[in-house]
């Protein structure tokens, strides 16, 4: 993939397209498709997940496989916290069990810093794991793209 490539929308950003880059983010990773969700970053991209760091999409893809492998049945959804020039922070929460059927809700604060194309180059994530009970669950839409009409973080209190 070249550098060049563009993958709007473009900053800088707006209200309405950094909701809509949002929006993109979250169906990438509900898509829950490594390589994929690799492509949407720069090549060089840096992270810090936790305390993680992964530097570049190779390292992004096998980050999200391994999360993929452990986080089963995932359903995440993202909300825009606040935006300016290249850079767009936002809040989230998904669920998921892991393979002893124990659900977690993690809650969790992400800071986006984006290149001309569009591209993520920095991303910082600090998040935490809530364990819940399965009639806790709130997120229960089909494995995939959240639907249109299910509520957001805030509709949902969270």
């Amino acid at each position: 993939m070249s550098t060049l490539e563009s993958r709007p929308p473009l900053p800088p950003f707006t209200r309405e397209t950094a909701i809509q880059k949002v929006r993109l983010a979250e169906d990438g990773w509900n898509g829950r498709n490594p390589e994929k969700v690799a492509l949407a970053y720069t090549p060089d991209s840096q992270w810090r997940n936790r305390v993680e760091f992964i530097n570049g999409r190779q390292e992004i893809a096998q980050f999200l496989d391994r999360k993929w492998k452990k986080e089963l049945d995932y359903r995440l959804i993202k909300e825009l916290w606040a935006f300016e020039g290249n850079r767009i922070a936002v809040r989230y929460a998904y669920e998921w069990h892991d393979d002893s059927g124990n659900w977690f809700r993690t809650f969790g604060n992400e800071n986006w810093e984006f290149d001309e194309n569009g591209l993520m180059q920095r991303r910082f994530a600090c998040l935490n794991d809530m364990p819940i009970q399965e009639a806790e669950r709130k997120f229960r839409w089909p494995l995939g793209r959240r639907p249109d009409d299910h509520p957001g973080l805030s509709d949902l209190g969270l």
